[in-house]
């Protein structure tokens, strides 16, 4: 019997985590299914300021892509009308614009179609169900209609009195636990939780290159930490979610495989979560309304987004 393409540490992770059949064989959205109703009116009783985050990058040229990974570039902004009178002389005149820009390439959810391992995608799927004509036949990110709940800020960097992690640091479930007595705020089932480790500051320095690598992020030992907890989805300041490069030597974006291939939780990369960080140690409450809508891209495996937190 061949030996498997990933390590056996991997594979039981996964086991330990999967939630395909959770939902039903014909499930599409994963984790969001536990974002009920009774879980929205909740989150809605989170606001008391008002005060309302943005945690959106400006889409730009001079982006957050370095041409690492081939065809994601930053956004190519370009007019196709300017003040053009269309009915005529004297009528009202349009602008209108254009862009060219991958759907990956600043803040940004992941769809659960955007990685795939041992020829599967979430819920058990062939992954070629994903063609070049159509895109991802099954959980597209357009099957993500609404995304409205509780976010928790685990502050990771903050809970560590540190502006910034280290480039070399995995965020362990370990961390996690700490930035949540940190914020005095327990995660639950259906939250979208917001790991900071501070590493955007690096772009917004004017070095993207630095920015993508070394990277902190997750450790492969957190998935099995956002299943018990049920999460709903999870989103950092970084590149590459999880840390870069990987913890354990050529086993490439574990993280991914095993967030939106086996539990099918999205996962959200190049959040601005400075200003958000600042807010939430000023009111001394780390959760907020949660709004994050994908944009619904038919058969995306990813899709720009402008989350708000509001507090």
């Amino acid at each position: 019997m061949p030996e498997p393409a990933l390590p056996q540490e991997f594979h039981d992770i996964a086991k330990r985590i999967s939630n395909w059949g959770r939902w039903g064989a014909d499930d599409e959205i994963g984790t969001l299914n536990l974002i009920t109703d009774e879980v929205v009116r909740a989150a809605v009783a989170e606001v008391r300021s008002g005060h309302r985050v943005p945690l959106a990058l400006p889409l730009q040229q001079d982006g957050v892509q370095t041409g690492m990974i081939p065809g994601r570039v930053n956004p190519l902004h370009t007019m196709v009308q300017i003040n053009q009178e269309l009915f005529g002389p004297g009528t009202v005149a349009t602008s209108d614009d254009a862009v060219t820009m991958g759907l990956q390439a600043a803040t940004h959810w992941d769809a659960l179609t955007h990685v795939s391992h041992s020829g599967r995608i979430y819920n058990g799927r062939p992954a070629g169900t994903i063609t070049a004509h159509t895109g991802a036949r099954f959980s597209g990110i357009d099957k993500v209609r609404t995304l409205v709940t509780r976010g928790v800020l685990l502050d990771v960097a903050r809970a560590k009195g540190l502006d910034r992690l280290p480039g070399d640091h995995a965020v362990t479930p370990e961390d996690l636990a700490e930035a949540e007595d940190f914020g005095r705020a327990r995660v639950r089932s259906g939250d979208v939780v917001l790991v900071r480790t501070g590493q955007i500051q690096v772009f917004l320095a004017g070095d993207r290159h630095a920015y993508a690598y070394p990277s902190p992020g997750l450790s492969v030992r957190t998935p099995e930490w956002f299943h018990a907890r049920d999460v709903a989805a999870v989103a950092n300041d970084t590149l590459t979610f999880e840390i870069f490069p990987p913890e354990i030597e050529d086993l490439w974006l574990p993280v991914h495989a095993l967030d939106l291939v086996e539990m099918g939780m999205l996962q959200g990369q190049n959040w601005n979560l400075e200003e958000l960080s600042a807010s939430c140690a000023q009111e001394g409450r780390y959760t907020f309304l949660l709004s994050a809508t994908p944009e619904p891209f038919v058969g995306g495996t990813g899709t720009p987004v402008a989350p708000v937190a509001v507090l």
